[in-house]
């Protein structure tokens, strides 16, 4: 088994995923970009991780309707 945390289970998936989090960062206000990110604090990832979670729970709730 794998260590990393990160693996796409389904590789087509990828760019998809990609772009999800580049609209949830941009909804939320930092500034994600497609190269280097270590610049930004914990918080800001955070926050990222939160509002995508947040959106596949709408998400989710709103098929179950």
């Amino acid at each position: 088994m794998s260590s990393s945390r990160n693996r796409v289970l389904v590789p087509e998936a990828k760019e998809a995923l990609n772009k999800f989090k580049m609209e949830a960062a941009n909804e939320v206000g930092t500034p994600l970009t497609n190269g280097y990110n270590g610049d930004l604090t914990s918080r800001q990832n955070g926050s990222v991780g939160g509002q995508m979670v947040k959106k596949m729970v709408e998400d989710y709730e709103n098929r179950l309707k």
